[in-house]
């Protein structure tokens, strides 16, 4: 099986709407001999990052949370601090949110490339 490399530029696009055509990539969804068990998916390479956009008030109320796993250790982060910060992880976020909840996600997620 032959994987073929997507690249994909991310000016002016919306993060959410993207994220489902680089999750269909990854899974391989595009192709004719797709099925659920089998990981055929494609590499995605992304570019301008930076320029992404997202609607409504999502720039500045979307939070992103950790836990800890100790009482009281739960942290939260504004979108606008995470995206100055490392906007890599809003998009791996993204998407794998849109990625079926198994193994061969954690497997597909990692052809996701990013250049800066």
């Amino acid at each position: 099986m032959e994987r073929e490399t997507h690249i994909i530029d991310l000016t002016n696009k919306i993060l959410g709407r993207i994220a489902v055509d680089i999750a269909k990539l990854l899974r391989g969804k595009h192709k004719p001999d797709f099925s659920r068990h089998e990981d055929k998916g494609d590499f995605v390479v992304v570019k301008n990052l930076d320029k992404i956009k997202v609607t409504g008030k999502k720039f500045k109320d979307k939070k992103y949370y950790h836990y800890s796993g100790y009482m009281g250790g739960l942290k939260e982060e504004p979108f606008y601090k995470v995206f100055e910060k490392d906007p890599v992880r809003i998009l791996r976020a993204a998407v794998f949110g849109m990625m079926p909840k198994n193994k061969l996600s954690k497997k597909q997620i990692k052809r996701l490339k990013v250049e800066r």
